[in-house]
């Protein structure tokens, strides 16, 4: 007796079951392409869920490395990735190998800006936002608004979370709900009012649905509503969102003024949330990425404590700051949430 080769769908059974989907929508998630910037809390949700359903190309786009206090909502690490020094981007990839084979999980680490976004949407259908800051959701919102694809936001803090699906041309983009970023000082991040797993699993799992429904062509059944959710309370709301017009017409949408996309707004300094870090974008970054043994070496030279090397990036400790340099060029100064105080101690251990 002959036992027969199980159908590449039998993965996926349970959810071809569920009419809306069937056996069309899965092939349609096979055949979809994701662009996911950010793999923290949102991200590792979205990625995981996203590989288990069958997507069939992840770029997942992640600028950071993993600490200990990522474990507590960031589902696919470990405390085995924190000891190997592995970027989030390729920690996640290699999770997700193991998940499922039958996809592609193309990981890159590297901090999503105006100048790179175009190469790394390339071939993309949707866009999943796992971000952590204002400053590049409008940037994914001016690409996504220009080139006419779809996109996903999210956002969690607390116990809150936000859902919005964006599709140009159809729906209000980012810029008319929210027209500018809230001040740092009226905004709540992790880092003050901190966040917990449950909040952030709903907020992912909700972005993914609407990602099934753009990938699978079901544009109509998308919610077209900003989700408002509390998850300690149980309160979850549905807003009515309008494009911003006339008067006050969206300088996205309805202008088409790119400026986080043209590089006219913007910063070359990231605050890192909840992370008592700075990020800093190298604009003297030869075309092929920093000489880490180089950056290693002179490390080595101002401190007493190891200076960590892998192929993707350099760490070291040094008069109270913790260095992270990565092969794009990206140093990570924790210890300081000052952009000038961590702009002073790179020029003085990194250079200019």
């Amino acid at each position: 007796m002959t036992t027969s080769e199980p159908s590449p769908n039998d993965r996926y059974s349970r959810q071809i079951l569920f009419e809306p989907i069937g056996a069309e929508g899965q092939a349609k998630l096979a055949a979809g392409r994701v662009l996911l910037v950010g793999c923290g809390a949102l991200g590792t949700v979205l990625a995981s869920t996203l590989a288990r359903a069958g997507v069939g190309h992840l770029r997942i786009c992640d600028r950071d490395y993993i600490e200990l206090n990522n474990l507590q909502r960031q589902v696919l690490f470990d405390e085995d990735d924190i000891a190997q020094n592995v970027p989030k981007a390729i920690a996640a990839a290699n999770k997700l190998s193991r998940v499922n084979s039958s996809i592609t999980v193309e990981p890159v680490v590297t901090d999503v800006n105006f100048k790179n976004i175009a190469h790394l949407a390339e071939g993309c259908d949707v866009i999943l936002d796992g971000t952590d800051n204002f400053e590049t959701r409008y940037l994914i919102n001016d690409y996504c608004v220009d080139r006419g694809m779809p996109w996903v936001y999210g956002a969690v803090i607390g116990a809150t979370g936000l859902v919005m699906p964006i599709i140009p041309g159809e729906t209000p983009c980012l810029r008319c709900v929210f027209e500018n970023a809230p001040p740092p000082e009226m905004s709540p991040t992790c880092d003050t009012a901190g966040v917990i797993g449950p909040a952030v699993n709903i907020v992912a799992s909700m972005q993914s649905v609407e990602t099934f429904k753009l990938l699978m062509g079901k544009r109509d059944d998308v919610v077209r509503k900003l989700l408002s959710i509390d998850v300690w309370s149980g309160r979850v709301v549905q807003l009515a969102v309008a494009k911003s017009e006339g008067e006050n017409a969206c300088i996205c949408c309805s202008q088409r003024r790119f400026e986080y996309l043209r590089g006219e707004v913007g910063s070359l300094t990231t605050t890192l949330c909840g992370r008592n870090a700075v990020q800093i974008q190298s604009q003297s970054t030869r075309d092929g990425g920093a000489d880490l043994a180089a950056i290693a070496r002179k490390l080595a030279m101002v401190t007493r404590e190891e200076v960590k090397q892998s192929e993707y990036l350099v760490r070291a400790q040094v008069e109270g700051y913790e260095l992270t340099v990565f092969k794009d060029g990206r140093t990570i100064i924790k210890g300081t949430k000052n952009p000038d105080e961590a702009r002073s101690v790179h020029a003085k251990y990194i250079g200019s």
